[in-house]
């Protein structure tokens, strides 16, 4: 299955929530995460630009775009991002496939 990694910024009404009543919001995403299909195998707070980083397993991208809107729909976040992964060997074939590839590749000349 294909990884993804899910960025978020909470509203400042989210943050003061949690502020005000901490909690394990690992144990909250995992159940929506599995409702798609996936598999949740990191949920990490940073600083910086975004709030949350998540590492997701999906089935497929629709599975996790389902995912991504049910959590936009939820209100708790003001914006974010999703990125798919790939593994090393992965990004090797995808390498191995645009060497063949640019052989067919005129570039523009002056």
């Amino acid at each position: 299955m294909p990884f993804y990694m899910f960025q978020a910024r909470y509203t400042a009404a989210a943050l003061k929530a949690m502020v005000d009543n901490p909690q394990d919001r690992e144990a909250a995403a995992r159940p929506l995460v599995e409702a798609v299909g996936g598999t949740l195998h990191h949920l990490f707070f940073c600083f910086g630009a975004e709030d949350v980083v998540a590492l997701i397993e999906a089935p497929d991208d629709k599975a996790m775009a389902a995912g991504a809107l049910a959590i936009g729909a939820s209100g708790a976040f003001s914006g974010g991002a999703t990125t798919k992964l790939m593994t090393a060997s992965e990004a090797m074939e995808a390498m191995a496939a645009a060497k063949k590839a640019s052989a067919s590749y005129k570039p523009a000349t002056g």
